[in-house]
């Protein structure tokens, strides 16, 4: 009897629920502290009175969003596990690689904005830049606490169909072009005053490290 015994492999999930709540709690922090602020943060897909009330580039370093920002780093790091499970690359129950997820997006998010505080000073476009990432921080941030419930869903959900990441991709993608259309509007004048800067800023800083990091994740994958 004892030949048709398997042994049942239990899926460790309590660190998982662990960062969930951490991350629900930041975001029940802020919102508590912060209330008429995340209440226009929250209608951010649907008008720009956020971006135009909160412009000033010293809400880069603020509590609101540097909070969030852990926010978006777990919420972010949840999701690229969670899209290579769905597509048979990992397991989402594994910690290590969660780590190891969130330690290359937090350095890869910090060190791109390191990278292009220094090129920015040498174009002399550093105040430009710097509302440029204020613009991008905050859609960014957005994005984060809008797929983090959405993340949990997926994480204790089985059998989730492979155009439920590509869909969540999609509209993320389709939040960020945006976030460039209000940023392209906003600032047009000083963009023009510095065209040829701001193209080489853009080709070099915003396309070629995510097209390296596709090319880089598509290798290793195949």
């Amino acid at each position: 009897m004892t030949e048709h015994l398997h042994p049942r492999i239990i899926e460790n999930k309590d660190w998982a629920t662990f960062l969930f709540v951490v991350a629900f709690a930041l975001v029940a922090i802020t919102k508590s502290t912060y209330e008429n602020r995340f209440s226009e943060f929250s209608k951010l897909i649907f008008s720009d009175k956020y971006a135009k009330i909160y412009r000033d580039t010293s809400n880069l370093k603020g509590s609101f969003i540097v909070g969030l920002f852990f926010v978006q780093v777990l919420s972010f790091s949840f999701f690229i596990q969670l899209t290579l499970d769905i597509f048979g690359y990992a397991s989402k129950t594994d910690w290590i690689l969660y780590i190891q997820i969130a330690t290359f997006l937090l350095y890869f998010i910090l060190g791109k904005f390191l990278i292009e505080k220094i090129v920015a000073t040498s174009f002399n476009i550093d105040e430009f830049v710097s509302l440029f990432n204020l613009q991008k921080a905050t859609y960014r941030t957005y994005i984060g606490v809008l797929i983090l419930p959405i993340n949990a869903i997926l994480f204790y959900s089985d059998n989730i169909p492979k155009s439920v990441p590509l869909v969540i991709i999609g509209i993320s993608l389709c939040i960020s072009l945006f976030s460039y259309f209000i940023s392209i509007k906003t600032y047009q004048n000083v963009i023009i005053s510095k065209l040829f800067y701001f193209i080489l800023y853009l080709c070099a800083l915003e396309i070629a490290p995510y097209y390296f990091m596709y090319y880089w994740i598509t290798k290793e994958v195949a």
